[in-house]
């Protein structure tokens, strides 16, 4: 139930956002998806494979589990460098 609740955070008649992507490919050999579709909702049919998503600088690599159905593929990477006082030794 939490899932298809997920899945409707745009309009009913719009759908979940899919894009395209080479999911039989990476079913067979194993190998990870690279996108840049950050605003991609993953779907149940996602889970089990690794995905590469772009942050703006790099590629991101993660599992999908069934935790994460319903969110958008952008939600699980980061984008900006943690921030850390430097010391100021003399």
């Amino acid at each position: 139930m939490r899932a298809a609740m997920i899945l409707m955070k745009r309009s009913a008649w719009k759908g979940p956002h899919i894009v395209p992507l080479p999911i039989g490919a990476a079913k067979k050999d194993g190998s990870p998806i690279q996108t840049q579709a950050r605003a991609c909702t993953i779907l149940p049919s996602f889970v089990g494979l690794t995905f590469q998503v772009h942050n703006g600088m790099e590629f991101y690599s993660f599992k999908i589990t069934e935790e994460m159905v319903g969110f958008k593929l952008g939600e699980f990477v980061p984008t900006r460098k943690r921030f850390s006082y430097k010391s100021m030794d003399k």
